[in-house]
């Protein structure tokens, strides 16, 4: 099964924390919603024969388009593609925008997954993020989704957000758990060089969160949520029963996905594509009937690394008979060593021949994947 992927480059204002492509400028929306369009028909093949089971508006800011934008884009999609009989929709929304008039136009369009940019609950985080709502507004728009009918709702969290101490951050959890939501996405702040706060972080303006106390907040996350039930299938994502988000576990488990817009990925097994980040250069080429990307072929030892890199992120692990069968790679002979001291010391279990990290793993992801990544 395949997904796609729909960017939508626009925001009101740009939050200090971002590096995603977007514009506060507005004016071409109904524009690129048209070049999107073109580029959905011109990408017809990309996936093959693969149904499509997932749709995913992100960005950006998805919840800003109109009804009329929204339905011809995903109407693009059905005329395009062989979707499947109940897709997964999802759509990114901020909470300043779901008013139950706008998810009743989001429901009638088809859209049956919202993933909203909540944050934090505490106004003067969500100041200091620049974000473009209030936690009022960030409890009653769940509370309004759900009075709608959606209940496949997602909230986005950020922890190690500079503080005093936790107690903020477990108020945070506290309202998401009363709220209720079916899905939550945490992440930690990270801050990156483009960003305002990666040029506060040169000025001296800003000092971020020591990792010891982002480490216990994640700590913090893990308890709370696993203690109501959720379950923590990927590192930065937890789930009620029945609840993952297919769209991005298919991303972790690398089934074929095309992205749609400026900035957007696409993926077909053996390449990667990366749309140009930049709305002219992108309405220009698709002015021109042509697309503006650039294309990688991915090597053996790519694909191994990135299974491994993803893998090892969730609770399903890196199988290794998929990469000894379909990489002709055995992750085990050439690491077995390093994977038995892995195992001796709790960071990792074997199961079924798959190689699944621990809780304690898990905060050390990146640095293990890196140790067992496959060296020309």
């Amino acid at each position: 099964m395949a997904g796609i992927y729909l960017h939508i480059p626009f925001c009101k204002q740009a939050c200090h924390y971002c590096d995603f492509h977007f514009s506060t400028n507005q004016q071409q929306k109904t524009t690129m919603v048209r070049a999107m369009v073109q580029e959905i028909s011109i990408q017809k093949n990309y996936l093959g024969d693969d149904p499509v089971s997932t749709i995913y508006l992100g960005g950006g800011t998805p919840s800003l388009l109109t009804g009329d934008e929204l339905q011809t884009l995903l109407s693009a999609v059905h005329e395009n593609f062989e979707v499947t009989a109940l897709p997964e929709i999802t759509l990114e929304a901020n909470p300043d925008d779901l008013t139950a008039a706008k998810l009743k136009l989001f429901k009638a369009c088809g859209i049956n997954r919202l993933s909203i940019g909540i944050q934090s609950f505490h106004n003067p985080h969500l100041h200091f993020l620049n974000r473009a709502h209030n936690a009022d507004e960030a409890r009653q728009c769940v509370k309004i989704a759900q009075e709608e009918g959606f209940d496949n709702i997602s909230i986005d969290l950020i922890y190690a957000i500079p503080a005093e101490d936790h107690r903020l951050w477990q108020q945070d959890l506290q309202t998401a758990m009363q709220l209720h939501p079916q899905h939550i996405s945490s992440y930690c702040l990270t801050i990156e060089e483009k960003t305002v706060f990666g040029q506060w972080l040169k000025k001296g303006r800003f000092r971020e969160a020591e990792e010891d106390f982002a480490a216990e907040q994640f700590e913090i996350l893990l308890h709370t949520l696993q203690a109501h039930g959720y379950e923590q299938y990927e590192i930065s994502n937890f789930s009620l029963p029945g609840y993952h988000s297919r769209h991005n576990s298919n991303y972790w488990k690398k089934e074929k996905y095309l992205g749609i817009g400026p900035s957007a990925h696409s993926y077909d097994q053996v390449s990667r594509q990366y749309n140009v980040a930049h709305n002219v250069r992108y309405l220009k080429a698709l002015a021109e009937n042509r697309l503006a990307y650039e294309k990688e072929w991915l090597q053996p030892q790519d694909q191994i690394n990135e299974y491994i890199l993803t893998g090892l992120r969730t609770k399903w692990g890196c199988d290794l008979m998929k990469i000894k069968t379909e990489l002709q790679y055995d992750l085990y002979a050439h690491n077995a060593p390093y994977i038995e001291d892995l195992i001796a010391r709790g960071l990792a279990t074997l199961q079924d021949q798959h190689l699944i990290l621990t809780p304690q793993g898990k905060l050390l992801a990146d640095r293990i994947a890196s140790d067992l990544f496959a060296v020309s």
